[in-house]
């Protein structure tokens, strides 16, 4: 065996959202690697991690995070990342990778794993799963995401609008990621849907800059990349779901 390699999901950001097994696998590990877009700043996965571990135990790895146009310096980005936390496996034998929500849900842990297993003979790669943002928004806003029968359509906005409103035509709750620079498209999708009432928005979910509100009020000032909506199923009886 030549290391372990454990993405590690820490939750949408407020700590209090971390498993216990997230924690432990936290603590456990030599080295805990956390992404970001500039070696000079802490996001908000390394400033979550910072309650359970101490700051020397913390590798920051710069990912293109916000790419999605430029496939070259993408793949660029997850090739040294990959190479650095091969590097540290090597060296230390067990590498926690903390990342926001679940390492496998939209996450730049699956690319990083697929790059380190190339370059890492028998590595072995693991996850813990994590609580993911729409969940967290179901929890604070009341939010019921799926009863009885009903389907539950998790959709990236960044997938485009018509994807969206595809999931919005259909009788289940839809969750909407990835879209603060499109709420124009996703108040447009509702709207053209009938699914505007009842819907709800959230962004910095469980951080004193939280925000929760109404999907009516979307185009009522800019928005941030992490946004999560909920449009709930249409449901008109207790249980008539199932």
């Amino acid at each position: 065996m030549s290391g372990r390699l454990i993405g590690v999901g820490v939750g949408p950001g407020d700590p209090e959202l971390v498993t216990v097994k997230g924690v432990n696998a936290l603590r456990a590990a030599a080295v805990v690697v956390v992404p970001v877009m500039d070696t000079l700043e802490r996001g908000r996965a390394e400033a979550t991690v910072l309650h359970y571990v101490e700051q020397e135990k913390v590798v920051r790895i710069v990912f293109a995070l916000n790419e999605r146009t430029d496939r070259a310096r993408r793949e660029a980005a997850w090739d040294a990342a990959g190479g650095q936390v091969a590097e540290l496996l090597r060296t230390h034998g067990t590498v926690a990778f903390a990342t926001i929500g679940d390492p496998n849900v939209y996450s730049t842990f699956t690319y990083l794993a697929l790059t380190v297993g190339e370059l890492v003979d028998g590595v072995a790669v693991e996850t813990v799963p994590g609580i993911t943002a729409m969940q967290d928004l179901a929890a604070r806003s009341g939010a019921v995401l799926a009863e009885g029968t009903e389907p539950l359509t998790l959709v990236p906005v960044t997938a485009g609008a018509a994807v969206l409103k595809e999931a919005l035509e259909g009788p289940g709750t839809v969750v909407a990621y990835k879209f603060g620079r499109l709420a124009e498209e996703v108040a447009t999708a509702l709207r053209e849907t009938g699914r505007t009432e009842g819907a709800v928005w959230g962004s910095a979910l469980g951080l004193p800059e939280e925000s929760i509100r109404p999907a009516s009020e979307l185009l009522e000032g800019p928005l941030p990349y992490l946004s999560t909506l909920i449009a709930p199923a249409r449901r008109d009886t207790r249980g008539g779901k199932l």
